[in-house]
């Protein structure tokens, strides 16, 4: 009975609720006035007849207007109860009125009690009707007390696979589906009523919604991002279905839920990885991958794992991270995983683990990269980033390990930061060992690929911004108007291990980072994402604040990828290119670490950040133009060591 109910055309559905609303304000006027006279069978005189139905004939209309038969009964909110007393307070007082007027005429009185009772009654009755209504046709299926409300985005067969894999499931209840289809508007799928998207603000006032899932998974990621942009602004949780891939292989069951990434209101198109390039750098190869617990690293170690390598092993400096991926990595069908704990500086243990385990491809990911604590830790900085580079290179190229991958940042071009100074002299090396293998005959290949934001690596924007919206703001940017490049860790990962395996010696490789992202846009779209609305001049009594802290030490406003556009190179992958060369000699290189080692070895940090800036201004001369927010950065190369023509080595 209750599937045909729900199956009934909507107009006859309608008909049947304004004749029973009818009956209903009808039985209300009768017993109030058998309850103001005292009788249970009041005369009924003409004008009494006449009365009830001009009070039935006005009710209606308002009905109609306050929406009471747009709503769907079966899911009805309880707040619903609050226009069903305005309709009924609207019609009561048009009958007064009428009344009013009647009675100058001389047609009658009316009792006062009994315009105060028919209110009270007609409310109880057409509430209780309907709530009655939606109790019989939820039986069994219906939403619970502790449910919330939601709207579903799409209504193909994932969407109806999703609804029924929710019923009687969780605490999310189905109010119904959203589609931009026109063709399934007013429709039912699966249950489910389809409502166009311009409904949508309405529909969320009126059902109480306060999240939408979105099932649009097969859609062009355009489309996709924008339905996304539309319904961030609604002041609701935006989440989504798993992809119908990652259902197949497992990594989701149908009816589990996931958050929006912010890469996907980012809008990045996504071109699917060279099976090919991952199959020739990882397949039946022994991998070493250092700072394996790191964001990067650790998607590395897992992108790596599923690629069936001979043997995996993990170099990783904090024993906590080692233990989680190594635990995660570890299965019966898996490859053998092999966690060494320690240091890239320390050279005797990266000697002893290439040559112990005959390391064939080796991608180094290890280095501090958080660009405040480095700036106040200029020594450390340089002894990882640089010097760990070093010795991780060197012992690769003495212990022939076929292919050396170094993971750089977009802030080694034109760095006004150690963090990224330390990253251009890390590539500079890697060009260096290049340079020395070609040389000698050696197929080994050296290269660096760089990149910008990894979207939820550790230390990153995004992880800081969730956390800051979870505990109601506000939400801390050092300047709105700053861009930033940004990507998924599982797209860079990938996109890594493909350029490796186009390296032929000396490369930098550049992603493709798609269109710079503004900062402001970025955390405003994270909290409409989270359901929140943004605190503003426009919105002053609500929502999550964004507040301007200013730029930090050495920041850049805009970060780049390329010290030359016009001198990148397309490769075989259409989101890789090859960088433009560097005019630093080998002999400038060589002198340059021979001093900086000294001047390491002499714990001098304001000679060690001289140096380390020196190098790159004379790499670029147009990198002067660029703001140096430490003072001593800006010392001139004319007071540093200059390179002995005698060093013919990186060690000097």
């Amino acid at each position: 009975m209750r599937e045909g109910i729900i199956r009934t055309p909507r107009r006859w559905k309608r008909v049947v609720m304004i004749l029973l609303d009818s009956a209903l304000l009808l039985i209300a006027i009768w017993a109030s006035y058998a309850l103001r006279l005292s009788n249970w069978s009041p005369a009924i005189t003409p004008e009494r007849l006449t009365l009830a139905i001009v009070a039935v004939t006005v009710a209606i209309p308002v009905f109609i207007r306050l929406g009471l038969y747009r709503s769907v009964i079966r899911y009805l909110p309880e707040a619903a109860i609050w226009t069903i007393l305005r309709a009924m307070m609207i019609a009561t007082v048009c009958w007064v009125i009428i009344i009013f007027l009647t009675e100058m005429t001389g047609r009658g009185i009316v009792p006062r009690s009994v315009p105060v009772l028919y209110f009270v009654l007609g409310t109880l009755l057409i509430g209780s009707s309907r709530f009655a209504a939606k109790w019989v046709l939820n039986i069994g299926t219906g939403m619970r007390r502790n449910e919330e409300p939601i709207f579903i985005y799409g209504a193909g067969a994932a969407a109806a696979q999703l609804a029924r894999a929710l019923r009687g499931h969780g605490n999310r209840y189905v109010m119904g589906l959203i589609d931009d289809d026109p063709t399934n508007h007013g429709r039912d799928v699966a249950g489910y009523r389809v409502f166009p998207p311009r409904d949508l603000r309405r529909l969320i006032e009126r059902y109480g919604i306060r999240e939408i899932v979105l099932s649009m998974s097969s859609i062009p990621p355009e489309a996709r991002q924008a339905v996304i942009a539309r319904v961030t602004g609604l002041g609701i949780k935006v989440r989504s279905v798993p992809d119908i891939s990652d259902i197949v292989d497992g990594r989701y069951i149908v009816n589990q839920i996931r958050e929006i990434e912010i890469d996907e209101l980012l809008g990045r198109s996504f071109v699917p990885p060279d099976k090919d390039l991952l199959a020739k750098a990882l397949s039946g190869k022994t991998v070493m991958v250092t700072g394996a617990g790191g964001s990067i690293g650790s998607e590395l170690c897992r992108l790596i794992a599923t690629w069936k390598p001979a043997k995996l092993v993990l170099l990783e400096a904090s024993e906590y991270a080692l233990y989680r991926i190594e635990q995660e990595l570890t299965t019966k069908s898996g490859p053998e995983i092999v966690p060494v704990l320690g240091s890239v500086t320390d050279e005797q243990l990266v000697r002893r683990t290439i040559r112990t385990h005959r390391i064939e491809v080796l991608y180094h990911a290890a280095a501090h990269k958080h660009v405040p604590l480095v700036e106040s830790n200029v020594l450390e900085g340089i002894r990882n980033n640089v010097f760990g580079t070093l010795t991780l290179a060197q012992t690769a190229a003495a212990e022939n390990v076929s292919s050396f991958v170094l993971i750089s940042s977009d802030k080694a071009v034109r760095p006004t930061n150690v963090m990224g100074a330390t990253k251009r002299w890390a590539e500079l090396i890697v060009r260096q060992l290049a340079f020395q293998a070609r040389t000698s005959g050696s197929k080994q290949t050296f290269c660096a690929v760089r990149f910008g934001n990894v979207i939820g690596s550790n230390g990153s924007v995004v992880p800081l911004f969730k956390q800051q919206i979870a505990r109601g703001g506000p939400v801390t940017v050092t300047d709105p108007d700053m861009t930033r490049y940004f990507m998924s860790i599982p797209e860079a990962a990938e996109l890594i291990v493909q350029a490796g395996a186009l390296s032929e010696g000396g490369d930098v490789f550049l992603l493709d980072m798609g269109e710079p992202v503004r900062i402001g846009d970025l955390a405003e779209n994270m909290i409409r994402l989270a359901g929140f609305k943004v605190k503003n001049e426009a919105n002053p009594d609500s929502g999550i604040a964004i507040k301007v802290i200013g730029k930090r030490p050495a920041e850049k406003l805009f970060e780049e990828l390329f010290y030359n556009r016009d001198h990148a190179k397309p490769t075989a992958h259409p989101k890789i290119m090859r960088a433009d060369a560097s005019t630093i000699t080998h002999q400038d290189l060589i002198g340059a670490i021979a001093s900086m080692k000294k001047t390491i070895e002499r714990e001098d940090e304001t000679q060690a950040r001289a140096l380390l800036f020196s190098i790159i201004v004379g790499e670029d001369p147009s990198a002067a133009q660029y703001e140096v927010a430490q003072s001593p950065m800006q010392s001139s190369k004319a007071g540093l060591p200059q390179p002995s023509s005698s060093q013919t080595s990186l060690e000097g």
